[in-house]
């Protein structure tokens, strides 16, 4: 782990894991309360590597880390025994669709790459086979494509890795749960046909292969054993006894219930579209259309394909899935190329460029997971285009008279004794047309990805001057007279101070709200130029726990110069024993050639008070 060594030598020099009453963190410090103060060495801790500061004042036992607390704050809960304080303030909340798009977007990311590059090789696959340049039947088509689909059908294993990861639990057991899944031997109990069960219990056979919910939903589901095997493991049989139990707990579960979810309930919606398809086929290609990201997400687009296969082998034709998807995956694609067009960030638009011609032909994956998810705005646009497309198939009774996969390529399986080609091709255009405008007209450049254009070095732009202008009105205080060692050293980054004359911070510059925590009185910044700015709201007043502060911005916001951020009650403050004092500090520091502080003894909002150099 990236901070065990670090957090090691903290608890080592605090008196260890048993010393410790509960631990919280604020924006730049882990804050202990611990049973006996005197076992603690605050010198030692500051001489540790990775330490900024430490001071034991208010009860609290405070290691100053800077504003990456949080990381080693997540290993260290990871790692230790140890009771977490909760923070009263309140949480920015998401709705759970927010949380679960999110979610699963992190949990993608690391593998974007990889789905993006397998992706291209399948498209180009595809038009070698069009163009008649290679066969499908060549041991030369085999081999390529037995590459490119590696990442799309051992998905599960991928995912189990980076939602270990987002879920905090045991990568390598997740991979266990993501082998069991594809293992050949449930492979075999599905081509079979048997009922399997498990101590009596049916285990209902599913299709796995570059499925996506179900090892997330075992993973999460891991995460929450893991945690309570960790907790009730004695520690001289650790090593084995909480894999064990995990294995053993997981594995039956997952097989049981969470990894056939999906299919139980595509069993149910097979059985919804099928009654659909026979009292109103038109409505059918219009709801996959729409749901068919999800449907894929989900893995309910396999059973949709079972009763499509049914209907084909009665009625010689398809009407349930292929129609509906051919409009999801088009309108997929022209939204992405959307993206490609309207954002300025290169890495973005050399990323949804391919992962657009990839979804042209009919790989998706690497667009809905790696672009589209992700920025929310391109899904949505999808979804509508998909759904008023799939509608004109359905209206017109678009039917696919031979089997093949839903890509610009395969338009020739539409051709039959009837209009269904020629209304396939309109379908398309309608999809494409409407994907690319919608995605168009509705994209908003995510902050984290604009490119202003400048010219960087490592990332900051060479040669800038960033004036910071006052945030609060008062009187302007050096850095080193503030009552708190980790300011008043410089520990964490050159600036001054202001005390407060009026309850009202603003922004300072230009830029996104970076950082807000939950108790309101500290936020970080981050300037357009990449300048990194935090202003902390008086002396340990994180222990009001959000008493006498309210937040007018949200982490993520962009901000102007002026814009107010935040409102608190000075005298409140100061009732409760607590400085005012605000400290208005730089925390990149070392990434500038100088921070040169102003020579004004007060400052009003809008004033310069520092300049960073670069």
């Amino acid at each position: 782990m990236k901070y065990e060594s670090l957090i090691k030598e903290i608890l080592s020099n605090i008196g260890g894991e048993s010393n410790i009453e509960s631990v919280t963190h604020c924006m730049t410090r882990l804050r202990f309360n611990l049973k006996d103060d005197k076992k603690a060495n605050v010198d030692a801790v500051k001489r540790i590597s990775g330490v900024v500061g430490c001071l034991n004042k208010g009860g609290q036992f405070q290691v100053v880390i800077g504003t990456h607390v949080s990381d080693v704050f997540e290993e260290l809960i990871k790692t230790a025994n140890i009771k977490v304080t909760a923070n009263k303030g309140e949480e920015e909340k998401k709705s759970p669709i927010n949380n679960f798009f999110d979610t699963i977007a992190g949990i993608f990311m690391p593998i974007v790459g990889a789905l993006a590059g397998a992706g291209m090789v399948k498209a180009i696959l595809a038009l070698l086979v069009f163009f008649k340049v290679i066969d499908t039947t060549s041991q030369t088509y085999t081999i390529l494509f037995m590459i490119s689909d590696v990442v799309f059908y051992f998905l599960p294993f991928f995912l189990a890795y980076t939602a270990a990861k987002k879920f905090n639990c045991n990568p390598f057991l997740a991979i266990i749960f993501a082998g069991m899944l594809l293992h050949p031997t449930y492979v075999g109990f599905k081509t079979a046909g048997e009922a399997v069960t498990f101590l009596g219990l049916p285990v209902k056979l599913a299709t796995y292969s570059s499925s996506v919910v179900p090892i997330i939903l075992i993973v999460f589901f891991q995460s929450f054993v893991e945690k309570l095997a960790n907790k009730i493991s004695p520690k001289a049989i650790k090593v084995f006894f909480v894999p064990m139990l995990v294995i053993f707990i997981t594995a039956p579960i997952g097989l049981i219930v969470l990894g056939p979810l999906g299919t139980i309930l595509g069993g149910y919606l097979g059985q919804f579209f099928t009654f659909l398809d026979s009292k109103a086929s038109w409505l059918v290609p219009t709801l996959v259309g729409g749901l068919s990201p999800l449907l894929v997400m989900t893995g309910m687009h396999y059973s949709l394909g079972a009763v499509q296969a049914t209907q084909r082998a009665a009625m010689g034709y398809a009407t349930i899935l292929a129609p509906g998807m051919m409009s999801s995956n088009m309108s997929q694609a022209a939204a992405t190329f959307a993206v490609s067009i309207r954002t300025k960030n290169k890495e973005l638009k050399s990323l949804a460029s391919s992962c657009a011609a990839t979804a042209l032909c009919g790989v998706t994956e690497p667009a809905l997971y790696g672009v589209n998810m992700k920025l929310k705005r391109p899904l949505y646009a999808t979804m509508i285009a998909g759904a008023c497309a799939g509608l004109y198939a359905g209206v017109t009774g678009v039917k696919a008279w031979s089997a093949g996969t839903s890509n610009i390529f395969a338009l020739p399986i539409y051709i039959g004794p009837d209009n269904s080609f020629l209304n396939i091709c309109i379908t398309v255009a309608i999809a494409l047309i409407l994907g690319f405008v919608i995605s168009y007209i509705i994209y908003k450049e995510p902050e984290d990805f604009k490119d202003t254009g400048a010219i960087k070095d490592n990332g900051k732009t060479v040669n800038e001057k960033l004036e910071i202008k006052a945030p609060l009105q008062g009187t302007i205080v050096p850095l080193k007279d503030v009552n708190d060692d980790a300011f008043a050293t410089g520990a964490m980054g050159k600036g001054i101070a202001i005390e407060p004359e009026k309850g009202e911070v603003v922004s300072p510059v230009n830029g996104t709200v970076s950082m807000l925590f939950e108790t309101k009185h500290a936020i970080g910044l981050i300037a357009e130029s990449g300048c990194e700015i935090l202003i902390h709201i008086g002396i340990d007043t994180v222990k009001l726990n959000g008493k006498y502060f309210s937040t007018l911005v949200k982490t993520g916001d962009i901000v102007t110069v002026g814009m107010p951020l935040i409102k608190f009650d000075i005298e409140g403050i100061k009732s409760e024993g607590y400085d005012v004092i605000t400290p208005v500090i730089v925390t990149n520091t070392a990434e500038y050639l100088g921070i040169v502080e102003t020579t004004a003894s007060k400052a009003k909002t809008g004033d310069i008070i520092l300049t960073a150099v670069n």
